[in-house]
């Protein structure tokens, strides 16, 4: 029942969920309390385990292993981003 649910799940409904984890907050600004933050951070690592193939800086990856990213992998992330984004904006 529970990954059907993940399978189910939209990318909408994640990000809500990911952002009530993050703040504390559900979008209309009630806080939640601790059982509903518990359960919204397990749909999110299972959202993330099963259906995110790009890795943030640390997130659950396939197989439900938590994936890292070092600092130099971060800056080396965030540097091809600025150069894609010059590129982009010159043409």
């Amino acid at each position: 029942m529970f990954s059907e649910m993940i399978a189910n799940m939209d990318e909408a409904t994640y990000l809500r969920l990911r952002d009530a984890a993050e703040t504390g907050k559900w979008p209309d600004g009630t806080a939640l309390d601790e059982a509903q933050r518990g359960n919204c951070l397990q749909l999110v690592m299972a959202y993330q385990s099963l259906k995110l193939t790009e890795h943030q800086h640390m997130e659950m990856g396939p197989g439900g292993e938590l994936v890292q990213k070092s600092k130099r992998e971060l800056k080396a992330l965030f540097a091809g981003n600025e150069e894609q984004e010059i590129m982009r904006t010159k043409l």
